[in-house]
């Protein structure tokens, strides 16, 4: 777990809601990534030991003058890479099997070969276009590299698949891809400003707020039944994980807590700490997943950087039919 904490910010234009998958072959073996040429950026997604100081695209400054690295998150393909989304469309409302593989552009090989992350080797998160229903999926290889997880979402609707990885010997990457879910579609209105959210007769409390391109202190307190939770169970090798993505684009904002398990100065709760950087003023959704008593559950929140926002602070109740379900294992 990094002490220091980067955030890779993704600012890409919005991709298509219904876009298609992209069919490659596939070979057994491992794969791992063939040498980057200078062109290439560098990492995104996670954040490297001692590098605070990195921002969204990797500013000039940091590179000698370079060019900034092109966008990730809202993009299928990067550094030679392409998510190959095998499940496109599902049904609204019935559980379904989603499939898909990192393939290696060129050859069209699935890549078996990945280093872990946060104890997995990859990280699947599947987000709505309106934001109000979120997934962090953790699904299963098979011996071919074709992943796969079941999946169950509530709407019809546009949604975005992120996967969040790290090729063996490469650099971390998120790449991502659309999803369509089919039935009767109504669009909802991003939920309104809060700075509490109550969950499974939890309530959890967001301090702090997003500065457009500066590095912003956010403290997550978690109690239940009025009580400060202070035994949390690691998650993912840390006491909270929280994604963050910016409404309109779904730009991809990946973060992890300040300090790291057994340093001896990190509690398990009721606080958890979080850096963060927003890549522009606008509205963002955050989702903090946290466990306690053996099970995993998601706060969510709507905050504004750089911008007016409604102020009430009034709890927002995460439902569990939408943004609770789909920690799988």
């Amino acid at each position: 777990m990094n002490t220091g904490l980067r955030i890779t910010v993704f600012t890409a234009a919005l991709a298509a809601t219904f876009g298609a998958s992209y069919g490659v072959g596939g070979a057994v073996g491992p794969i791992s990534p063939e040498p980057k040429s200078a062109t290439h950026g560098g990492s995104e997604g996670h954040a490297a030991a001692g590098h605070e100081e990195e921002t969204a695209g990797h500013d000039a400054a940091k590179g000698g003058g370079r060019e900034a690295a092109p966008p990730g998150g809202l993009e299928i393909s990067r550094d030679g890479y392409t998510l190959d989304l095998k499940t496109p469309r599902i049904e609204a409302g019935e559980k379904a099997e989603l499939r898909f593989a990192v393939v290696q552009d060129g050859t069209g090989r699935k890549v078996t070969a990945y280093e872990r992350e946060h104890g997995k080797d990859l990280h699947l998160i599947l987000a709505s276009r309106d934001l109000t229903v979120y997934r962090h999926l953790h699904p299963s290889r098979a011996a071919d590299g074709t992943w796969s997880t079941p999946v169950d979402l509530p709407r019809a609707g546009g949604y975005r698949v992120f996967a969040d990885f790290k090729p063996k010997g490469g650099e971390a990457l998120t790449l991502g891809a659309d999803l369509a879910a089919s039935g009767s579609y109504e669009p909802r209105e991003l939920p309104a400003h809060n700075t509490t959210a109550e969950v499974d007769g939890y309530e959890v409390k967001l301090r702090g707020a997003l500065t457009p391109g500066r590095h912003s202190d956010l403290t997550l307190t978690v109690a239940k039944n009025g009580k400060p939770v202070r035994n949390l169970q690691p998650y993912l090798g840390a006491y909270g994980h929280l994604v963050a993505l910016r409404s309109g684009d779904l730009a991809y904002l990946h973060v992890h807590p300040n300090g790291e398990l057994g340093d001896g100065k990190t509690e398990p709760g009721p606080d958890v700490s979080f850096t963060a950087t927003a890549p522009s003023a606008g509205a963002y959704r955050l989702f903090l997943d946290f466990r306690h008593e053996g099970k995993v559950r998601t706060a969510a929140f709507t905050v504004h950087a750089g911008g007016a926002a409604d102020a009430s602070g009034q709890p927002s109740r995460t439902k569990p039919a939408e943004e609770e379900p789909g920690h799988a294992h």
